[in-house]
């Protein structure tokens, strides 16, 4: 059975996965739209600064995390001058580092689906009248809402996922900041623990698996899986 500190673990890291990708699906899909339909200098600099959490370790995120959002970082003190607060070892801090590690899979979703829309369509719908915001809302958003659907369910999976920026950034504090990973680890450590990791092990798994039949099946509406790599 799953024990009621068990549960709100579990609710912890829905609370945390579900705010860190509302947060950055508006910055995903503004990421994705540029380098979908934009030419600029310095567009490939911009693709590799937005992917690079996927390649770098996390620890090193959390540390570059930790470093912008410290009282003495440039992130940190705006947020103590402005509104007296602190991310750190808070759950809104664990909110940061796993949006940010969700930000490369969400914008490749995105780009993907915008990608696949024929432009002739919007193209067309500028020869009837219609403004470029227009066109863009009538044609262009609603055929790329899948991709959408799809980078929001993968964004979740893999902000419910997050350890090593996390635990960099903002620590394992019980009750705060530990999110389904970082009990499992904590369990790990614990003589008598393998029972509590199985449990939450399964429904990570379980969590995950849902976040990823979920979105290959509103990827494949757009005509083609999403490739995350």
């Amino acid at each position: 059975m799953i024990t009621p500190d068990e549960w709100a673990i579990v609710r912890l890291t829905l609370l945390v996965g579900g705010v860190a990708v509302a947060a950055t699906l508006p910055l995903a899909f503004a990421l994705a739209f540029v380098l979908a339909r934009v030419r600029f200098p310095g567009k490939l600099l911009l693709d590799g600064i937005v992917h690079l959490p996927l390649v770098v370790p996390p620890v090193v995120t959390g540390w570059m995390l930790l470093l912008a959002f410290a009282p003495s970082g440039p992130l940190g003190r705006l947020l103590q001058q402005w509104f007296g607060a602190s991310v750190l070892f808070r759950w809104t801090g664990a909110a940061i580092a796993a949006g940010v590690m969700a930000l490369p899979l969400m914008v490749r979703a995105i780009r993907l689906s915008i990608e696949a829309v024929d432009r002739r369509l919007e193209q067309a719908a500028r020869t009837l009248g219609a403004s470029p915001a227009r066109a863009f809302a009538t044609i262009t958003l609603p055929l790329s809402l899948p991709g959408i659907l799809a980078a929001t369910t993968l964004g979740l999976a893999r902000a419910i996922g997050e350890f090593g920026a996390t635990i960099t950034f903002v620590s394992s504090v019980p009750g705060e900041t530990e999110t389904l990973p970082l009990a499992i680890y904590a369990a790990l450590q614990r003589p008598g623990g393998d029972a509590m990791v199985w449990r939450l092990a399964a429904i990570s798994v379980a969590l995950a698996l849902v976040a990823l039949v979920a979105s290959e099946a509103l990827a494949r509406r757009t005509g083609r899986g999403v490739n995350v790599l």
